[in-house]
Protein backbone atom coordinates (compact mmCIF):
# COMPACT_ATOMS: atom_id res chain seq x y z
CA UNK A 1 0.00 0.00 0.00
CA UNK A 2 1.35 3.42 -0.97
CA UNK A 3 1.01 5.95 1.82
CA UNK A 4 1.98 9.59 1.99
CA UNK A 5 4.22 9.79 5.03
CA UNK A 6 4.82 12.87 7.15
CA UNK A 7 7.46 12.06 9.74
CA UNK A 8 9.68 13.86 12.21
CA UNK A 9 12.83 12.83 14.04
CA UNK A 10 13.66 15.08 16.98
CA UNK A 11 13.98 18.64 15.68
CA UNK A 12 14.59 17.51 12.10
CA UNK A 13 12.53 18.57 9.15
CA UNK A 14 9.42 16.86 7.88
CA UNK A 15 9.41 14.47 4.94
CA UNK A 16 6.18 14.13 3.02
CA UNK A 17 6.45 11.76 0.09
CA UNK A 18 4.55 8.82 -1.33
CA UNK A 19 6.24 5.60 -0.26
CA UNK A 20 5.27 2.04 -1.08
CA UNK A 21 6.47 0.37 2.10
CA UNK A 22 5.68 -3.13 0.85
CA UNK A 23 8.19 -2.51 -1.92
CA UNK A 24 10.79 -0.58 0.08
CA UNK A 25 10.86 -3.08 2.94
CA UNK A 26 11.12 -6.09 0.62
CA UNK A 27 14.92 -6.41 1.11
CA UNK A 28 14.29 -6.81 4.85
CA UNK A 29 11.49 -9.30 4.27
CA UNK A 30 13.80 -11.39 2.08
CA UNK A 31 16.64 -11.25 4.59
CA UNK A 32 14.56 -12.24 7.59
CA UNK A 33 12.16 -14.66 5.94
CA UNK A 34 11.90 -17.73 8.15
CA UNK A 35 13.82 -16.06 10.97
CA UNK A 36 12.56 -17.28 14.32
CA UNK A 37 12.19 -15.25 17.47
CA UNK A 38 15.30 -15.35 19.71
CA UNK A 39 13.37 -17.15 22.46
CA UNK A 40 14.41 -20.80 22.23
CA UNK A 41 11.12 -22.61 22.78
CA UNK A 42 10.18 -26.18 21.92
CA UNK A 43 6.37 -25.97 21.84
CA UNK A 44 3.50 -23.46 22.23
CA UNK A 45 3.39 -23.96 26.01
CA UNK A 46 7.05 -23.04 26.41
CA UNK A 47 6.69 -20.08 24.05
CA UNK A 48 3.76 -18.66 25.99
CA UNK A 49 5.57 -18.92 29.33
CA UNK A 50 8.81 -17.51 27.93
CA UNK A 51 7.04 -14.54 26.35
CA UNK A 52 5.66 -13.56 29.76
CA UNK A 53 9.04 -14.03 31.43
CA UNK A 54 10.82 -11.96 28.77
CA UNK A 55 9.06 -8.70 29.65
CA UNK A 56 11.80 -6.32 30.91
CA UNK A 57 14.25 -9.24 30.71
CA UNK A 58 16.66 -10.22 27.96
CA UNK A 59 15.93 -13.19 25.72
CA UNK A 60 19.31 -14.63 26.71
CA UNK A 61 18.32 -14.51 30.38
CA UNK A 62 15.05 -16.32 29.68
CA UNK A 63 16.70 -18.88 27.39
CA UNK A 64 19.24 -19.69 30.09
CA UNK A 65 16.66 -20.43 32.78
CA UNK A 66 14.17 -22.22 30.51
CA UNK A 67 15.65 -25.76 30.51
CA UNK A 68 15.65 -26.05 34.30
CA UNK A 69 12.23 -24.44 34.64
CA UNK A 70 10.59 -26.71 32.08
CA UNK A 71 12.23 -29.76 33.62
CA UNK A 72 10.20 -29.03 36.75
CA UNK A 73 7.10 -27.70 34.97
CA UNK A 74 6.85 -29.39 31.54
CA UNK A 75 3.14 -28.74 30.88
CA UNK A 76 0.31 -26.34 31.58
CA UNK A 77 -1.22 -29.02 33.79
CA UNK A 78 1.84 -29.26 36.03
CA UNK A 79 2.26 -25.49 36.17
CA UNK A 80 -1.40 -24.97 37.05
CA UNK A 81 -0.90 -26.96 40.27
CA UNK A 82 2.06 -24.90 41.45
CA UNK A 83 2.09 -22.11 44.03
CA UNK A 84 3.88 -18.90 43.01
CA UNK A 85 6.47 -19.24 45.76
CA UNK A 86 7.55 -22.61 44.33
CA UNK A 87 8.60 -20.90 41.11
CA UNK A 88 10.67 -18.10 42.63
CA UNK A 89 14.01 -19.98 42.75
CA UNK A 90 13.65 -20.88 39.05
CA UNK A 91 12.68 -17.43 37.78
CA UNK A 92 15.79 -15.27 37.90
CA UNK A 93 14.22 -12.41 35.95
CA UNK A 94 12.95 -8.91 36.83
CA UNK A 95 9.46 -8.97 38.33
CA UNK A 96 9.60 -12.72 38.95
CA UNK A 97 6.99 -12.68 41.73
CA UNK A 98 4.32 -11.10 39.56
CA UNK A 99 5.34 -13.20 36.55
CA UNK A 100 5.02 -16.37 38.62
CA UNK A 101 1.43 -15.41 39.39
CA UNK A 102 0.73 -14.61 35.75
CA UNK A 103 2.02 -17.83 34.24
CA UNK A 104 0.21 -19.94 36.84
CA UNK A 105 -2.99 -18.02 36.10
CA UNK A 106 -2.45 -18.59 32.37
CA UNK A 107 -1.91 -22.31 32.98
CA UNK A 108 -5.11 -22.56 35.00
CA UNK A 109 -7.07 -20.63 32.38
CA UNK A 110 -5.86 -22.79 29.51
CA UNK A 111 -6.44 -26.00 31.48
CA UNK A 112 -10.12 -25.05 31.51
CA UNK A 113 -10.22 -24.43 27.75
CA UNK A 114 -10.43 -26.99 24.93
CA UNK A 115 -7.27 -25.52 23.37
CA UNK A 116 -4.84 -22.61 23.55
CA UNK A 117 -6.58 -19.48 22.19
CA UNK A 118 -5.81 -18.67 18.57
CA UNK A 119 -7.31 -15.16 18.25
CA UNK A 120 -5.64 -12.00 19.48
CA UNK A 121 -8.74 -10.92 21.39
CA UNK A 122 -8.68 -14.13 23.42
CA UNK A 123 -4.92 -14.19 23.92
CA UNK A 124 -4.89 -10.67 25.33
CA UNK A 125 -7.35 -11.75 28.02
CA UNK A 126 -4.59 -13.88 29.55
CA UNK A 127 -2.60 -12.41 32.45
CA UNK A 128 0.61 -10.75 31.36
CA UNK A 129 -0.32 -11.00 27.68
CA UNK A 130 -0.70 -7.74 25.76
CA UNK A 131 -0.86 -7.19 22.01
CA UNK A 132 2.90 -7.46 21.57
CA UNK A 133 2.96 -10.79 23.39
CA UNK A 134 -0.02 -12.06 21.42
CA UNK A 135 1.53 -11.00 18.10
CA UNK A 136 4.81 -12.71 18.98
CA UNK A 137 2.97 -15.90 19.91
CA UNK A 138 0.79 -15.89 16.79
CA UNK A 139 3.72 -15.24 14.48
CA UNK A 140 5.81 -18.06 15.93
CA UNK A 141 3.13 -20.77 15.95
CA UNK A 142 1.92 -19.96 12.44
CA UNK A 143 -1.44 -18.37 13.19
CA UNK A 144 -2.86 -15.82 10.73
CA UNK A 145 -1.69 -12.30 11.51
CA UNK A 146 -4.07 -9.96 13.28
CA UNK A 147 -1.48 -7.34 14.14
CA UNK A 148 2.21 -6.43 14.05
CA UNK A 149 4.82 -7.07 16.74
CA UNK A 150 5.84 -3.73 18.24
CA UNK A 151 8.64 -4.21 20.74
CA UNK A 152 11.30 -1.78 22.00
CA UNK A 153 13.28 -2.24 18.79
CA UNK A 154 10.33 -1.43 16.56
CA UNK A 155 9.47 1.59 18.71
CA UNK A 156 12.89 2.94 17.80
CA UNK A 157 13.17 1.74 14.20
CA UNK A 158 9.73 2.67 12.83
CA UNK A 159 10.08 6.42 13.58
CA UNK A 160 13.68 6.41 12.35
CA UNK A 161 12.60 4.93 9.04
CA UNK A 162 9.79 7.45 8.80
CA UNK A 163 7.00 4.88 8.57
CA UNK A 164 5.46 5.98 11.90
CA UNK A 165 5.73 8.67 14.55
CA UNK A 166 5.60 8.78 18.32
CA UNK A 167 6.25 6.33 21.14
CA UNK A 168 2.81 4.76 21.67
CA UNK A 169 3.03 1.04 20.71
CA UNK A 170 -0.68 0.81 19.89
CA UNK A 171 -0.61 3.83 17.60
CA UNK A 172 2.55 2.68 15.88
CA UNK A 173 1.06 -0.77 15.34
CA UNK A 174 -2.04 0.74 13.75
CA UNK A 175 0.10 2.82 11.38
CA UNK A 176 2.20 -0.20 10.41
CA UNK A 177 -0.95 -2.21 9.72
CA UNK A 178 -2.18 0.53 7.37
CA UNK A 179 1.13 0.96 5.55
CA UNK A 180 1.91 -2.71 4.92
CA UNK A 181 -0.29 -5.45 3.45
CA UNK A 182 -1.74 -7.88 5.96
CA UNK A 183 0.07 -10.81 4.34
CA UNK A 184 3.33 -9.17 5.42
CA UNK A 185 2.42 -8.28 9.02
CA UNK A 186 4.28 -11.17 10.65
CA UNK A 187 7.45 -10.73 8.63
CA UNK A 188 7.23 -6.95 9.11
CA UNK A 189 7.29 -7.33 12.88
CA UNK A 190 10.23 -9.74 12.85
CA UNK A 191 12.12 -7.66 10.27
CA UNK A 192 11.90 -4.43 12.25
CA UNK A 193 12.83 -6.28 15.43
CA UNK A 194 15.95 -7.80 13.91
CA UNK A 195 16.85 -4.59 12.10
CA UNK A 196 16.84 -2.89 15.50
CA UNK A 197 18.86 -5.65 17.12
CA UNK A 198 21.49 -5.96 14.42
CA UNK A 199 21.79 -2.65 12.59
CA UNK A 200 19.58 0.18 13.84
CA UNK A 201 20.83 0.07 17.41
CA UNK A 202 20.10 2.85 19.94
CA UNK A 203 23.64 4.19 19.77
CA UNK A 204 25.90 4.19 16.72
CA UNK A 205 23.51 2.55 14.22
CA UNK A 206 25.42 1.10 11.26
CA UNK A 207 23.44 2.94 8.60
CA UNK A 208 25.93 2.12 5.87
CA UNK A 209 25.04 -1.56 6.26
CA UNK A 210 21.28 -1.03 6.31
CA UNK A 211 19.26 -2.57 3.49
CA UNK A 212 16.71 0.25 3.59
CA UNK A 213 19.06 3.20 4.05
CA UNK A 214 17.91 4.88 0.83
CA UNK A 215 14.38 5.35 2.15
CA UNK A 216 15.30 5.83 5.82
CA UNK A 217 14.43 9.29 7.14
CA UNK A 218 17.02 9.08 9.92
CA UNK A 219 19.79 8.27 7.46
CA UNK A 220 18.73 11.06 5.09
CA UNK A 221 18.70 13.64 7.87
CA UNK A 222 22.02 12.43 9.25
CA UNK A 223 23.67 13.38 5.96
CA UNK A 224 22.42 16.97 6.07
Amino acid sequence: MVKKQSSKSGNSSVREVAIDWNKELLPLFKKYKGKKHPLQFQNPYQLMVMIVLSARASDVMVNNLAPEFFKHYPTFGRLAKAAPVELYPLLRVPGFRKKAEWIIDIAKSIENLPAIPTAIGDLTKLKGFGRKSANVYMSQVGLPAEGVIVDLHTLRVAPRLGIAEGTDPKKIEQILMKCVDKKNWHILGMSLTYLGRETCRPKDPTCEECLVKKVCLFNQQKKK
